[in-house]
């Protein structure tokens, strides 16, 4: 295994930066889409390995590239190519295959979107490409607002970050390490198209596109989620529309606030990432095998 490293590549003329961390062999890829307000960092914290993504998952045989979204990173001098979804998942679809060249893909890609990632990751699944993944892992995201939560994404429409956003992200702080609470893993730039999703997010794209979605998928909340609703009525409905996946799984996970990658216990909540992988590696080679008697 390799310790994390940047890397910048181009995709459609496009800088698209992210950091890798590989296997020798990789049981598979998995391609983790970080949320607003952030960069690839979010899924190697600096400061503290033991929360990283990438490194347990580099420990246990995958290869994790954390892909900065478009209008982040290298790409946010760019705001005229990420300006549509098309765009964005073209650019994505396109870095990591320049990530990858030609470095072993395991038993294939599979995708994980925490928050405002999880449109690109959902939409990348809904894709005609999605078709070959190996699953989604939905994180940090929800059909519905809670009333708090309401309010400031009304007031998001018309400022970025409006105050009670910290502590709409980050309560209870007790669940964080201190020093992540001074922001190591902020990024100062948010491109203009984040507002559109994060206000029609929930009642718009996300209904429209998980009906699109025929991959296995995860769906995780944190038990503590100020942001979007995880009761047992609102998982149903998210379940119900991804009717066409070929297996849907939701959970509530404990101790748990919304920067489920962040949390004191975010090695935890990876590990049953992974083993989920683990999961559609096996049903896929199965399907596989199926298919070649």
């Amino acid at each position: 295994m390799t310790a994390p490293r940047p890397r910048v590549v181009i995709a459609d003329g496009v800088p698209m930066s992210g950091v890798i961390a590989e296997a020798d062999e990789p049981k598979a890829v998995i391609v983790a889409i970080h949320g607003g307000g952030t960069t690839a960092a979010y899924f190697d914290c600096p400061g503290h390995p033991e929360l990283s993504l990438l490194r347990l998952g580099a420990a246990l045989g995958y290869t994790v590239i954390a892909i900065d979204r478009p209008g982040h990173g290298s790409s946010a001098p760019y705001p005229e190519a990420v300006q549509t979804p098309e765009q964005r998942v073209d650019l994505a679809y396109g870095a990591v295959e320049r990530i990858l060249g030609e470095r072993s893909r395991g038993a294939g890609l599979f995708l994980l979107g925490h928050s405002g990632g999880c449109e690109l990751a959902t939409r990348m699944a809904a894709d005609d490409r999605g078709a070959a993944l190996l699953g989604l892992e939905l994180g940090g995201t929800g059909r519905r607002y809670h009333d708090v939560a309401k309010e400031i994404m009304k007031a998001a429409a018309v400022k970025e970050r409006p105050p009670g956003t910290r502590e709409l992200l980050w309560e209870p702080m007790r669940l964080y390490p201190p020093d992540i609470l001074r922001g190591a893993t902020n990024s100062s730039t948010s491109p203009p198209y984040e507002r559109d999703v994060a206000v029609n997010w929930p009642h718009r794209y996300f209904p429209e596109l998980a009906p699109a979605v025929r991959v296995p998928v995860r769906f995780t909340i944190g038990e503590h989620d100020r942001v979007y609703r995880g009761d047992d009525h609102n998982l149903a409905e998210i379940a119900q529309m991804f009717s066409q996946a070929s297996r849907f799984t939701s959970n509530r996970f404990p101790e748990a606030g919304h920067n489920l990658s962040l949390g004191l216990n975010a090695a935890d909540y990876h590990r049953t990432v992974f083993a989920f992988v683990d999961e559609c590696a096996a049903a896929g080679g199965a399907s596989r095998s199926a298919e070649d008697r």
